[in-house]
């Protein structure tokens, strides 16, 4: 062989050793520069394969000076670290004080905002979608020229109640002082507005698959007595082509009896942009698992439901997928074709199927289970339902 044909023949063993497919116990990464940039110290009982060649036989078919080629790249992958290429879909988080920022692959993925003294809650703003492309409206916490600027008390994707022991976690003050004009039923309303308050994170964990957020809270009273508390846990993962978040709710009468009202602005939501609410026409459409569409589907119960439409030139969308574990499953959706979305176990929506008032007595717990799927397409397009199959079976 001539000395350049076997300088290329022995960089192309040395690749595709470097190139193996790496597997350690619960992992799985491309190859070796992913492990040796995230998991270099902890490679303990890896097994490297490269189509049905294992290492070591590679390894052993190499030619001594070739093996200490090959000792040389693996150690110059490992010297560089964390400035080698990294794994595109590895999650990180960043905290500054109250507001946690989940990233994947570098960028962003969500915030986590809390104790935000504008407001009386804490919320998911931004939150961004496969596309990268934001999938909450910016309103009231950025203006932004197009977007309709109504109910100043929906927050990005958050939890609110109007009635727990007769005080007020949905709306806000802004609401009454630059939404709502002032009337007697409003100003008794603000005369009850309660609050969220984040006590601590429980847990703030990143892997090279999921983020986990943990956040106590306490639901006050207007005059600042705790009523009930809450342990909500997020965890933010990729699946293929779909962002997820499952936003898991335990509320606990740690004060004595709680009662949860019958309401219809209660429980779980997102506000979704502008341009993909039904009332842009623009082609933005709503669709529960029971096949019913746009204003038809408000206040009907179905274990999940998808809001989709064009966001930044594209079509996007959001489906909340509703656990059977979760309370009163399946739920009641109060969605709105002017971009509300909400999953609502307590107000009795639609007559026929009443939800009504609900107590929890002094130590019980309630949990509500619920997972964001933010996709790309439509529904059907996204597959929303092998996509509820796949969560309910885990």
């Amino acid at each position: 062989r001539s000395p350049f044909r076997s300088t290329v023949q022995d960089f192309r063993e040395i690749l595709s050793v470097v190139l193996c497919r790496v597997s350690i116990p619960g992992k799985r990464y491309r190859n070796w520069l992913q492990l040796v940039t995230r998991h270099f110290p902890s490679r303990k009982g890896c097994q490297l394969s490269i189509f049905n060649c294992h290492f070591s036989t590679k390894v052993a078919a190499m030619t001594f000076p070739l093996r200490i080629r090959l000792i040389v790249v693996l150690a110059l992958i490992a010297s560089a670290g964390p400035f080698a290429l990294a794994d595109e879909t590895g999650f990180s988080t960043q905290q500054n004080g109250n507001v946690v920022s989940v990233l994947v692959g570098g960028k962003p993925f969500a915030q986590y905002v809390t104790n935000d003294p504008a407001t009386n809650k804490s919320y998911l703003w931004p939150v961004f979608g496969p596309s990268g492309i934001a999938m909450t409206r910016d309103f009231p916490m950025k203006e932004v020229e197009g977007e309709v600027k109504d109910h100043y008390h929906h927050r990005g994707l958050w939890f609110g109640h109007e009635d727990i022991d007769g005080y007020d976690s949905w709306t806000e003050k802004g609401t009454y002082e630059k939404g709502k004009k002032p009337s007697e039923e409003n100003n008794a309303r603000s005369a009850k507005l309660g609050k969220q308050v984040h006590r601590r994170f429980k847990e703030i964990t990143s892997t090279s698959d999921h983020a986990t957020i943990v956040s106590e809270l306490d639901y006050l009273t207007p005059e600042g007595k705790k009523s009930v508390s809450e342990i909500l846990t997020m965890i933010f993962r990729v699946d293929g082509n779909l962002r997820l978040i499952d936003f898991n709710q335990e509320f606990i009468a740690t004060e004595g009896d709680v009662t949860f009202g019958d309401k219809k602005d209660a429980g779980v939501c997102i506000r979704v942009p502008t341009t993909m609410a039904v009332d842009s026409k623009l082609g933005g459409t709503i669709v529960n698992s029971q096949g019913i569409t746009d204003a038809a589907a408000w206040g009907q119960r179905a274990k999940w439901c998808d809001y989709s439409g064009p966001v930044a030139n594209s079509i996007q969308g959001v489906a909340i997928l509703n656990h059977p574990s979760s309370f009163r499953h399946p739920t009641s959706w109060h969605v709105r074709t002017y971009g509300l979305f909400t999953a609502n176990p307590f107000g009795t929506l639609d007559p026929k199927s009443p939800n009504g008032p609900h107590t929890l007595r002094s130590g019980e717990t309630m949990k509500l289970k619920h997972r964001f799927v933010f996709h790309e397409g439509d529904a059907k397009s996204a597959k929303i339902e092998e996509a509820y199959k796949k969560y309910i079976e885990n």
